[in-house]
């Protein structure tokens, strides 16, 4: 809708119609946000105790016929405080100063509630304003300090208004919104709202919350959430930060808990739910809760989606954050849900670069770890579901993590595990945001449609064409292993892990998805060796090209499970990232594939023998806590699935182990000789030369170290001195016929 003619285009314009009235019961109040810690209630005894009323209202809020009420600092009246305009009250308003962090905590303690003790406020430390996210916060936590300046100059965090990102092509056009008059604060109203500048190139709308759908249910909504769990609601976030935090840093720590010892309605309804209903899966991880009766959590998942569902109509940074832990529940993996939160993150602007923004440094830390968080969010569920992801690289402009853009203090002095939980997290969740952009890009090359149309458009050069995509991407998994920093590593935590202490560890999960992007790689790799052959029996794919290839997956399958099998308690009572149940299945759905495309009833005899072996190591690893039992629960029920499928099979037929061993050295020697000269065999050949050697690298994943829940009791092995020796040359021999081929050949490996 465009502005009136009638109207001057240098006039300002009311942001909206008169307000509606409120219910008796909350008449002469302006609930300005519940999901702020700065609440302000005309005609309440405390702000008539502070300021009165004066005689004479200012001239916006006898325009806009609101009871006018000074601040507490007398710096004119709270209506014009809050929406960043000058109060007529105040003849010329002296500049106001960005209060530091001991300002900060004087002016935040005069507006906390009587109940916030002195030895409380003094106990409590606020963070430091130092780096992009040294005071970061999660909902509106850090807009509090400061009192109401700070948190006019916040855009995603306002108390009482939502923003909207005015993108190129609305009916907003780009080049006209710079001929509406700015004020001081870069915003300008408008008949529709108030627009909001925070770069030359990007402009954003605000809204009032109060007339959004639900608006007036928020206080008794988080009312409801909190008398579900009470009395254990502060025992219930200590453990939120004590398992899931270190894992998934996107809430600051101190800031929470300075607002939850104020008052549980400073928190958005959905956020506080999705908190409780996550830190109920540990339950039994805390001596004192493990004895009580649970709360009643499916009232709580009510709650939470009703809560969330009007939140929408008023999106916030909490609203993203709300979703995103929301997913993380076991039964949180959702593909839907995922859709709506990419949605309402690029109607905040999250999608794009806020390094340049003027909004405060803490909340472009906020901005950056919530998109990524997102970013994440979205191609894992688009792996785990077999969906088309909704981000792409052409629309989005984050820049990457720094440790600049996560919190500066988030430990108690002397807590030295703590802090290297804390460090160890940032640093976790860094890597898994690398992961997952080469985890799309295996996705985009190999999973589209038009991507999987390619291949099966290339006939019998199918083959060739995956291995020549696959190469560049298996060198750039190799690199992000090799990078990996030492404190989450496995070897280094496994040596690292005090028992005594019950010290978790959520480094599993990444490791876990470090296998499931091997596996999605190779997956593609013997299925299109498998595809060509069926669809077209005369043609045949060079055996030595197909050998290599299914020793190349042999050995990721052997490790994968390797890791799984010395996964320790610490690990699997931990907090494990969403996609992670998947990803477990995926390694038994990996070990079927090659069972069923074996080429000889002695190969598919023992992949049988070996999905055999990690089912037992699934179900004993199921017995430590809740959160281990659903993970590898549901990669049983998928593995017993498969398996039973593969039942169907016809039956393979007997081939010789030393014949197949003495035709594939023949058949290399003769492809070195055959395609030496030719371009299109050198360069398939060429393209695999670096598909192996990882499993050598790793030296087996973990050996040497302390095996974990599983170790001790003896494993099912039903497969004898042959198989052993099958396995060992197929460990070995992975990366010597690649390193020998590529010195008889001249080509590149990755080696």
């Amino acid at each position: 809708m465009s502005t009136p003619s009638a109207v001057p285009r240098t006039a300002p314009i009311a942001i909206a119609p008169k307000p509606p009235r409120f219910p008796p019961s909350r008449q002469g109040s302006i609930h300005l946000d519940s999901f702020s810690g700065y609440r302000t209630r005309i005609d309440s005894p405390d702000s008539e105790s502070l300021s009165g009323r004066p005689q004479t209202p200012c001239d916006s809020c006898h325009r806009r016929r609101l009871d006018c009420v000074m601040s507490d600092d007398e710096d004119g009246c709270v209506a014009c405080s809050v929406n960043g305009i000058d109060c007529s009250l105040t003849e010329s308003p002296p500049p106001r100063k960005r209060k530091l962090n001991g300002d900060a905590e004087d002016s935040h303690s005069k507006r906390s509630s009587p109940g916030w003790s002195d030895n409380r406020r003094r106990r409590h430390h606020q963070p430091s304003l130092s780096s992009t996210a040294a005071s970061g916060s999660l909902i509106e936590e850090m807009a509090n300090f400061g009192g109401p300046t700070l948190l006019k100059r916040t855009l995603g965090l306002q108390s009482d208004r939502y923003s909207q990102y005015i993108g190129p092509t609305t009916d907003f056009e780009p080049s006209l919104i710079n001929l509406s008059p700015f004020d001081p604060q870069d915003e300008s109203l408008l008949a529709r709202g108030t627009l909001r500048k925070v770069s030359e190139h990007e402009t954003f709308l605000l809204l009032p919350d109060y007339n959004t759908p639900g608006y007036e249910h928020v206080l008794n909504d988080v009312d409801e959430v909190e008398n579900l769990v009470a009395p254990y609601g502060r025992k219930l976030i200590d453990l939120y930060f004590r398992v899931i935090h270190p894992g998934f840093p996107i809430i600051q720590k101190n800031v929470f808990y300075e607002k939850y010892e104020r008052s549980h309605r400073e928190f958005s309804p959905p956020l506080l739910a999705a908190i409780y209903i996550l830190a109920i899966n540990w339950w039994n991880h805390s001596e004192e809760l493990a004895p009580l009766p649970r709360p009643n959590v499916r009232e709580l998942e009510r709650l939470v989606r009703t809560t969330l569902a009007d939140a929408m109509f008023r999106p916030k940074l909490s609203t993203v954050q709300a979703g995103l832990l929301l997913s993380q529940r076991p039964e949180g993996d959702q593909w839907a849900p995922t859709a709506q939160l990419v949605a309402i993150a690029q109607e905040l602007g999250l999608h794009l670069d806020c390094s340049g923004w003027k909004i405060p440094p803490w909340e472009k830390g906020l901005r950056k770890r919530l998109a990524w968080a997102l970013y994440m969010q979205d191609k894992w569920g688009a792996l785990v579901h077999g969906r088309p992801s909704h981000i792409f690289s052409s629309n989005w402009a984050v820049q990457p993590l720094t440790m600049n853009d996560f919190p500066d203090v988030e430990w108690d002095e002397g807590e030295t595990e703590d802090r290297i939980d804390i460090e160890r997290g940032r640093t976790l969740f860094t890597q898994m945001v690398q992961l997952s952009q080469i985890l799309a890009e295996i996705l985009d090359t190999f999973y589209t449609l038009q991507a999987m149309q390619a291949v099966t458009n290339a006939g019998v050069q199918g083959t060739q064409l995956v291995l020549s995509l696959a190469k560049p991407i298996q060198l750039k998994l190799k690199e992000w292993y090799a990078a990996l920093p030492s404190s989450i590593r496995m070897d280094s935590t496994f040596q690292g892990i005090n028992t005594a202490t019950n010290r978790l560890s959520s480094i599993g999960y990444l490791h876990l998805a470090y296998f499931a992007s091997e596996i999605t790689l190779h997956r593609r790799i013997i299925r299109s060796i498998d595809a060509t052959t069926t669809s077209n029996p005369s043609a045949t794919v060079d055996p030595y090209i197909q050998h290599i290839c299914r020793s190349a997956a042999k050995a990721r399958l052997i490790s994968a499970m390797d890791f799984v099998n010395r996964l320790t308690p610490s690990h699997l009572r931990s907090f494990w990232y969403f996609a992670s149940k998947t990803n477990f299945a995926l390694i038994g759905t990996f070990g079927s594939l090659l069972w069923a495309t074996s080429p000889g009833r002695e190969e598919a005899d023992w992949y049988r023998r070996r999905l055999g072996e990690y089912r037992w190591t699934l179900s004993v690893s199921s017995k430590p806590g809740d959160q281990g039992k659903g993970l590898t629960e549901f990669a049983m029920g998928m593995l017993d699935i498969s398996t039973g499928l593969l039942k169907k099979l016809p039956e393979k037929p007997l081939l010789s182990r030393s014949t197949s061993t003495v035709d594939i050295e023949g058949q290399r020697r003769q492809s070195i000789l055959a395609l030496g000269g030719s371009a299109a065999g050198s360069s398939s050949l060429s393209n695999i030369s670096g598909l192996g050697g990882m499993h050598h690298e790793m030296g087996g994943y973990g050996s040497g170290l302390p095996s974990g829940d599983v170790s001790g009791v003896q494993s099912p092995r039903s497969f004898g001195g042959v198989e052993e020796e099958e396995e060992e040359e197929s460990d070995s021999s992975d990366e010597g016929m690649y390193g020998n081929f590529s010195a008889t050949a001249g080509l590149a490996s990755l080696e």
